[in-house]
């Protein structure tokens, strides 16, 4: 006798006559497997998420973001070169530096009052702004036109204190001996809360009208994130050449070590539930399986007296448990899917769903499908067509 082989078309058919004939119990296996792999999308897409927003979140505490300052009460006191951003610019790694230099100017509402002990007037380079991510709440910025005249932006703080709200009708602050115009008042700056209490002048304006001597008491520094240890190494020494010993840069924030802890961590416990809940799903699958060979002995005894031989008896079955697995994988992903979409609007996240997680669901359905129809698809290969029609 000539051995048929079954097409794959033919075997997907007899795969699924157990599916359409018995779709009740089908539909709670394949449930089981949904919400295995449901989980398992979840477990993997939300973490995504949740790291994305955190990335965000992070980002803005200024992780590659470093402050280089001459020590205090130096004799002779340390002091930057006037071209240290420049300089500072040069390091490979460093993306943009800016500096700010104290003025020791005083600052009043009028010429007969003094606030200087609660405002700091500072020298501030245009790059200033954009490098610290500040934002300009009303008015203008110190740019190249408005720098190069008597023209002050407030900080937040500083701005409360001396009772400017707008800087509309340009009102006018005393400082040193010369009245500056109000150009522009900030928002908060979280990356440097100095900011906040100092007004800022531009930098030839302070040499002009102010006696500033042109060199910085503070340069601050953006670089690419994995170089920030090793830019800090070189900083003082680019600098202040000669007396990197005098210079103090601030270390990387706490912030750049939580993001990379975040980014190193892995959701081992959720993942380890996901796996339990596939686990169950396939054990489900593999009890409907044994039991539909249990109640289809005759049919499989009748087909086997047909000339089916155990190699068919055994696709059919295998055929049929992947089917109800890819079935229930599917469903799942798609569960999945929408649950850490939804978890994540809810969260203000931004929705991440990594190729990984659906790979993984699709995946370990067809593998749970494999597995769980081992036992029962070898089991009624076994039958012999006489002890399978026998059986009542």
């Amino acid at each position: 006798m000539r051995t048929t082989r079954l097409s794959p078309r033919d075997l997907l058919a007899l795969g699924l006559v157990g599916l359409r004939v018995r779709r009740a119990r089908a539909a709670l296996s394949a449930l089981g497997i949904s919400i295995g792999i449901a989980t398992m999308v979840v477990v993997m897409g939300i973490p995504a998420a949740s790291e994305q927003a955190l990335m965000r979140d992070l980002a803005k505490l200024g992780t590659n973001l470093l402050q280089a300052s001459a020590l205090p009460d130096q004799q002779p006191p340390a002091a930057f070169d006037e071209h240290a951003s420049e300089m500072a610019r040069r390091i490979g790694p460093v993306t943009d530096a800016a500096a700010v230099a104290n003025t020791r100017s005083t600052i009043a509402r009028n010429d007969r009052a003094d606030n200087s002990a609660a405002t700091t007037v500072l020298a501030a380079q245009p790059r200033l702004l954009d490098l610290l991510d500040g934002h300009v709440r009303s008015g203008r910025w110190l740019d190249a036109p408005t720098a190069r005249f008597p023209a002050v932006v407030l900080g937040a703080e500083a701005a409360g204190r001396l009772g400017i709200e707008t800087p509309a009708g340009g009102p006018q602050l005393f400082i040193g001996r010369r009245w500056f115009t109000v150009t522009g008042i900030l928002d908060p700056v979280p990356l440097a809360p100095e900011i906040d209490r100092a007004a800022l002048v531009g930098w030839p304006t302070a040499q002009r009208e102010l006696g500033f001597d042109g060199r910085p008491t503070v340069v601050y520094v953006r670089c690419d994130e994995p170089a920030v240890e090793a830019v800090r190494e070189v900083l003082p020494a680019t600098v202040m050449p000669g007396r990197a010993g005098l210079v103090r840069v601030t270390r990387p924030s706490d912030a750049l070590a939580a993001k990379r802890t975040t980014e190193t961590t892995f959701s081992a416990l959720f993942l380890g539930l996901a796996g339990v809940a596939l686990l169950v799903g396939g054990i489900g699958v593999a009890n409907t399986m044994v039991i539909s060979v249990l109640e289809r002995r005759r049919e499989i005894g009748l087909r086997r007296a047909l000339g089916a031989h155990r190699g068919q008896i055994r696709a059919q079955f295998l055929a049929e448990s992947v089917a109800l697995s890819l079935l229930g994988g599917v469903v799942g992903t798609l569960l999945g899917v929408a649950a850490t979409v939804g978890y994540a609007a809810h969260q203000d996240w931004p929705p991440v769903i990594p190729p990984a997680a659906l790979g993984a669901g699709i995946g370990g359905a067809l593998l749970v499908g494999v597995v769980a129809g081992v036992y029962p698809s070898m089991r009624a290969a076994r039958l012999t067509p006489t002890e399978a029609l026998a059986s009542t």
